[in-house]
Formats: structure tokens, C-alpha cells, sequence
């Protein structure tokens, strides 16, 4: 049975590029799913426990089928991406047999599927949004702000150098490795994001005070709506507040589009 039980000939190649889903064991003949820690609007992540080795911990997003309806592409396209850019857990390499990790991204170790749901084993990262820091400290040190906009940077200028635009940087898909201060940041969530070889792009998305005035305006896009949002989010780290707000959707486009910053 294809992703989500389509039958259509057209999406073969698409079905290859994300490599097959495991559908000969069930997630539970592998892992013990535990407590859960965290929702979506079409899934729910759940820790889990491998069962061989036992004991490793990992990050399950289970996505109800029911729900996601006439979204599946979307997660065709966040599987395809993240398996370009996850490393076997087996054997340390990614389907086409090159290493594509980076220690910047979360990494999908294994895809599952049943009648109802679909499975994602994923990383576990444990120190939260970079939201919540936010909005805990209130703004950071030019010295801070910079360590974590160097680790931004580098893992998108990789990204970019692989053919994928993620579309949807902001700080609620940016996620601390651990609770230490001085940890890691981890880009998650590619539901959005493009894999683009001709680097140029038409299709409107991304979040209202991250997205791009050449977005907004309509116009053909490329890897730089990313550089984009990274100086929205390097404003946001530095001043404690964006650059751009207005409770009105159309307000706030305008201020974009016209480069018009508010300051408080």
C-alpha cells in the first residue's frame, strides 16, 4: 500500500525519493511508546524507547491520516526532505550513501505507517522552543545572539548548498538540543520547506512576521527568504520584540512590504 493508500502512477517517483515506509514490523514490535510531549493540528509527539538496543530515547510524531486529509503532500514533502538530510541509524549513512547530516538539523531515523497513522522517529531534542527562551529572557547579548545565529546560518547555507528552502524559519520551529544554556540549536519542522534545484519559486507561505516582502509582493522567490527571516530573528533575539507587528494581517504586510520597522 503507497503513503496514505494512493494509487496513482504519477506520484511513483515522488514515492521513491522518500523511500518506502517500513510497513513489515509495527513502530511497536520496536519501540515502547511513552508519555507524550507535545501537539499539533495534525499530530501528537510521544517519547519512545527502542526495544534493540534498549534504552535509547527518540521523539515519535504520529500523524493521524484522518486529520491530515488532502494535506498529505505536505508530509511527502517533510519526509523527502528530512531524509535527504538524516543519516541511516544503522549504518551512519543516508539512502544515496553520502553523509548529508548536519549537527544543526533534527535528524528522521526511521518511517513507519499503519491503516491509520504514520510515524516519524526523529531525534530527540529536549530543550524547547527558542520561543520560550525568548520569551523566559527577554532579549540576548549581542555575544549570545550571535553564537546562535552562526549555528542558524551555517546549517540554511547548507541547506541552500543541497537544493532545500525551508520556507518557515521562526522561532517556534527552532528547538534547543537540551536545556543547558549553553546548548545547541536544531532547525525542525520542513512541512513547508522546497527542494528546489532551479532556486526559484512562485508559491506563497511561511508566517505572517517572518515571510519575505518578495513573497508577499507576489514575486518569483528564492533561497534568500531565508536570510529573510534569520534578520527578522536576529532582531527579535536582540531587541525582544519584532520588527515587524500588527494584530491586522494586511497592516502588517504593508510594514513589510514597505520596510516600515516599529520601534517600541
Amino acid at each position: 500500500m503507497p503513503l496514505f493508500g494512493k494509487k496513482d502512477s504519477g506520484k511513483k517517483a515522488k514515492a521513491k525519493d522518500i523511500k518506502e515506509l517500513n510497513k513489515q514490523v509495527s513502530i511497536e514490535e520496536k519501540y515502547n511508546l511513552h508519555g507524550l510531549l507535545g501537539t499539533g493540528a495534525f499530530s501528537e509527539v510521544r517519547l519512545a524507547e527502542s526495544k534493540d538496543p534498549p534504552g535509547e530515547h527518540f521523539a515519535v510524531k504520529i500523524i493521524d491520516k484522518k486529520a491530515l486529509k488532502g494535506k498529505e503532500e505536505s508530509l511527502e514533502n517533510e519526509i523527502r526532505v528530512l531524509r535527504r538530510f538524516s543519516a541511516n541509524h544503522f549504518d551512519g549513512k543516508c539512502p544515496n550513501g553520502t553523509r548529508l547530516t548536519h549537527p544543526n538539523i533534527v535528524q528522521l531515523l526511521e518511517t513507519y505507517e499503519d491503516k491509520s497513522k504514520v510515524y516519524l522517529v526523529m531525534e530527540l531534542v529536549t530543550g524547547g522552543e527558542l520561543f520560550d527562551r525568548i520569551v523566559e529572557k527577554g532579549s540576548y547579548t549581542e555575544k549570545d545572539a550571535s553564537h546562535l545565529i552562526r549555528q542558524i546560518l551555517e546549517a540554511v547555507d547548507y541547506m541552500h548548498e543541497q537544493g532545500v528552502v525551508h520556507r518557515d524559519l521562526k522561532p517556534e520551529n527552532l528547538l534547543y538540543y537540551s536545556p543547558d544554556d549553553d546548548s545547541k540549536i536544531m532547525i525542525s519542522d520542513f512541512g513547508l520547506s522546497k527542494m528546489e534545484d532551479s532556486g526559484i519559486m512562485a508559491t506563497a507561505c511561511g508566517t505572517p512576521g517572518y515571510v519575505a516582502p518578495e513573497v508577499l509582493a507576489q514575486k518569483p522567490y528564492g533561497k534568500a527568504v531565508d536570510v529573510w527571516s534569520i534578520g527578522v530573528i536576529s532582531y527579535i533575539l536582540l531587541c525582544g520584540y519584532p520588527p515587524f507587528y500588527d494584530e491586522n494581517d494586511a497592516n502588517l504586510f504593508a510594514q513589510i512590504l514597505k520596510g516600515v520597522i516599529k520601534k517600541q
